[in-house]
């Protein structure tokens, strides 16, 4: 299901430090401020409305999108943040895995109407390796997503790198057919980052009526005017906009900027998709073709990619268990390293450890001293004996095996954890121990999950402390 495979290990980054960018949302017209800090691994990229007396952390993942009305709002327990992927594909853009943005205000500066401005500041700050892993998520099969009535079709097509193809039809005189295209994401600052967004004529005055735009300048965006236009209402553009000469040139384009590519158009709907598509929350690999995309089918979109990573993630991460094969500890060399004896040692072989995660097996069995009092005539296994099974292969996983030293760990705390199906004698449990950061003063964080077969039957994150025990 991973890129990574073994043969190349790719790793999160953050910012190497703290970034402020400033200016003004372009439908609220607010002056925003929004402070860009590093973060830890696996947390993602996160807003955090710093002006509310909640300050609240609005995730950026596509669960929390509510509104896809000309740019992507996220909300979460009412505290909004709109207008979020220009900036989101800057972060895909620039490799940026883990952030922390704070800003003031519900809407993120349009800037110049592109992502050019806030890779520049991404690329000037730098990006800091992390050490925890990367991993790419693989589409398996062909997604799709189709909106008859917007003549709008995407679809992810299985792919060994992010390429993406766009293509528009406005059915616009002026803009005609456009298409624009990336084989590879590193193209994206060089090619797409810099293309503005743009509106028809037509548009604007129902913006302006529905109170929209108030931060735009017609210095942000491309106006493309594909039907007659009067001189009054060209004025009454330039006295909103506080702009002098404003006319339309032979090519149809308003002359209040010059294109930067003859398809500009279509490859800012190109950043849109890599913005929107970064909700996803997961990194993923494939080829991505969009016909007349926009905020509310990426979005759609995007849900329908997630999905099917969630689906198939599991699948990737059972462990395959060969009773065959010999295993890396027996139950004798479990004992030199844990401090736990009969009837509370719970872990009978490890089959697979590495530095980042470790996989256990615990045969359950009738004899289980535990059966005779837990619900005798229909034995199941305790949960809290799983979850303790899997501290016990956490433990195998933390606690350092190239000394004499003895330890002991002790849970600090347990979370999400979920019973999904009950153990019962003659159930072979496969243990998987994962490490969710770098183990630091002996404390470790790690997911657990427990499988029978190819079905997850428990999992839990679980926190715990690694204590030395003192010599006799």
């Amino acid at each position: 299901m991973d890129f990574n495979n073994g043969t190349e290990k790719h790793y999160q980054h953050t910012i190497k430090q703290e970034l402020e960018i400033s200016g003004a949302g372009i439908h609220t017209g607010q002056a925003v401020t929004m402070r860009l800090k590093p973060a830890d691994p696996n947390t993602g990229i996160n807003f955090q409305r710093v002006d509310l007396p909640e300050k609240t952390i609005i995730k950026a993942d596509v669960d929390n999108v509510i509104e896809t009305n000309r740019s992507t709002t996220l909300d979460v327990k009412g505290a909004r943040v709109s207008t979020v992927e220009h900036l989101m594909a800057a972060l895909v853009g620039t490799g940026i895995d883990n952030v922390l943005i704070e800003i003031n205000g519900e809407e993120v500066p349009i800037l110049d109407g592109s992502s050019q401005p806030y890779v520049d500041a991404l690329l000037q700050t730098g990006k800091q390796q992390q050490d925890t892993e990367k991993i790419y998520y693989e589409i398996q099969h062909n997604i799709t997503y189709v909106d008859e009535n917007k003549k709008v079709e995407m679809v992810a097509l299985p792919y060994h790198e992010y390429r993406i193809n766009t293509l528009i039809d406005f059915n616009s005189p002026v803009l005609g057919t456009q298409h624009a295209a990336i084989k590879n994401i590193t193209e994206f600052n060089t090619e797409i980052a810099s293309s503005r967004t743009f509106s028809f004529f037509h548009e604007l005055e129902a913006l302006l009526e529905h109170n929209l735009i108030k931060g735009g300048d017609i210095n942000n965006a491309i106006v493309v005017v594909d039907r007659p236009v009067t001189d009054e209402q060209v004025k009454r553009l330039s006295k909103v906009f506080k702009k002098q000469d404003v006319k339309v040139n032979s090519e149809g384009i308003l002359n209040n900027l010059e294109l930067r590519y003859p398809n500009e158009p279509a490859r800012h709907k190109l950043l849109d998709v890599v913005g929107d598509l970064a909700l996803v929350g997961y990194p993923f690999k494939g080829h991505i073709i969009a016909n007349r995309p926009g905020h509310a089918s990426n979005v759609a979109f995007a849900k329908k990619i997630k999905e099917h990573i969630k689906k198939n993630r599991l699948k990737a991460e059972v462990p395959k268990y060969d009773p065959a094969k010999a295993p890396q500890f027996d139950i004798h060399q479990i004992e030199n390293i844990l401090p736990h004896r009969y009837p509370f040692l719970l872990v009978d072989k490890i089959m697979e450890l590495t530095d980042n995660h470790v996989v256990a097996i615990k045969n359950v069995t009738y004899n289980e001293p535990f059966f005779q009092g837990h619900f005798p005539g229909n034995c199941v296994m305790p949960g809290v004996l799983q979850v303790e099974a899997l501290a016990q292969a956490g433990g195998i996983l933390a606690i350092p095996k190239d000394t004499d030293d003895k330890y002991d760990t002790y849970f600090l705390k347990i979370e999400n954890c979920k019973f999904k199906q009950k153990v019962v004698p003659g159930d072979t449990l496969v243990l998987k121990m994962e490490l969710i950061a770098p183990i630091r003063r002996g404390i470790c964080e790690m997911k657990g999950t427990i499988f029978i077969g190819d079905k997850l039957v428990t999992e839990a994150v679980l926190v715990a402390q690694i204590v030395k025990r003192p010599k006799d």
